[in-house]
Formats: structure tokens, sequence, C-alpha cells
């Protein structure tokens, strides 16, 4: 069984992304639609991902 969790910064209406710990990557998933299929990344990806965003550097 996948044990999905949001962000503790995520707002009241559910719109949210939700992460999951696979074998060797991470699922990501829109928790408005938790029976789509989710995306599988690589752990590496992800954290370089993270990175990016935090550093402002995919801001629009």
């Amino acid at each position: 069984m996948i044990h999905w969790r949001k962000s503790s910064r995520s707002d009241s209406r559910g719109e949210c992304v939700e992460l999951a710990e696979l074998d060797s990557s991470v699922g990501i998933r829109d928790s408005k639609n938790p029976d789509t299929p989710h995306l599988t990344v690589g752990r590496e990806a992800l954290s370089g991902l993270l990175s990016r965003i935090k550093a402002g550097e995919l801001d629009l």
C-alpha cells in the first residue's frame, strides 16, 4: 500500500500535491484526483527540482 503525504503548508481547499515514497523513486499526484495515474520521478531528479524551486529559478 502506498502512503501519500501532503505538505503541512497545504491550503484547506484541498488543492495540494501529494508525495509518496516508492521503492527507488517518488510518486507525485494531485490530491483532488487521487484515483488518476500519478507521476513517478527519481529521488535525485525531485531533489534537483525542489532545490531550483526554492532558489526561485523557476518563477514565472
